[in-house]
């Protein structure tokens, strides 16, 4: 069995009067709880890839034993309307905290709670990576980030002065067509608006924000780069230099993965993908401190 009977189950949990909302897919006897936060543009959609149930990390890791929460993170899905609200990092993080903890409400989280970043979605992993609310916090998963754009990129991804370039910007976040599902190149499906925010965060995120957070994280921590990841580089030495800043990491697991672009949650290659990292989870259990 390679996927849940049901389908996820939309959620949403008023945090100080804003709605929060996600998409819950809860196993029996569960191993752990997953939190998954998207990206910038998309929604937690991008976690149970439309019509493909078998690249859904939503629907396959609760049959291995995983519940899964897609968060819509603050400033996208229901709480939209309320992007303003969520300009200062603190107050994300704080909004983020209490949703999680209203959705999973009474569920069973087994050994504990993994999170698991995609790009833009990696600020609000490691900030609250680094600023965990109880001991069990397993690991984290990070993807679609890094600290050094690839040359080509940085002309197009703009500057606090200067802003990206719309049909650049596609062709590094889509290239390589052929490997996604043909009706989700372009991300119409799971597409959203970004709040405005987020143009600060990419600003100083690589070389700022991003070490000086993992400095912050006491967890394993599973870095993956694509195979064809164009916005950032993932070659030997710029891996290198992600995990050199995981100083305080008991352990830092570095993958590349074949087959898979920017968006890897979406493409052919993402059953590979949830795989590898789930494996790394079930590692986190194993190795956690005895109580």
């Amino acid at each position: 069995m390679t996927t849940t009977e049901s389908a996820p189950a939309e959620r949403v949990a008023e945090i100080d009067g804003v709605p929060i909302s996600g998409l819950l897919a809860v196993a029996d006897r569960p191993r752990a709880v997953i939190v998954a936060l998207h990206g910038g543009a998309t929604n937690s959609a991008y976690f149970d890839c439309p019509g493909h149930p078998e690249l859904s990390l939503l629907r396959t890791a609760p049959a291995r034993g995983f519940t899964v929460l897609a968060l819509d993170r603050p400033g996208y899905g229901s709480s939209r309307p309320h992007a303003d609200e969520f300009a200062r990092p603190e107050r994300r993080v704080e909004a983020a905290h209490a949703a999680i903890d209203a959705h999973l409400d009474s569920l069973d989280r087994g050994a504990g709670i993994f999170l698991w970043g995609h790009s833009l979605g990696c600020e609000l992993t490691m900030r609250l990576a680094a600023e965990p609310r109880d001991k069990d916090l397993l690991g984290i998963a990070l993807a679609g980030t890094g600290r050094e754009h690839h040359a080509e990129a940085r002309d197009i991804l703009g500057t606090a002065a200067q802003y990206a370039d719309p049909k650049g910007v596609y062709g590094l976040i889509w290239s390589h067509p052929e490997i996604y599902p043909p009706e989700l190149v372009g991300g119409a499906p799971i597409a959203s608006r970004t709040p405005a925010y987020e143009a600060t965060v990419t600003a100083s995120w690589p070389h700022v924000e991003f070490p000086s957070l993992a400095a912050q994280v006491e967890v394993p921590v599973h870095f993956t780069a694509a195979e064809h990841e164009k916005v950032w580089r993932g070659d030997t030495r710029a891996l290198a230099d992600v995990a050199a800043i995981f100083t305080a990491a008991p352990r830092v697991e570095l993958h590349t993965q074949p087959g898979a672009g920017h968006n890897l949650a979406l493409g052919f290659a993402a059953a590979a993908y949830h795989a590898t990292v789930l494996s790394f989870v079930q590692e986190c259990i194993d190795g956690r401190p005895a109580r």
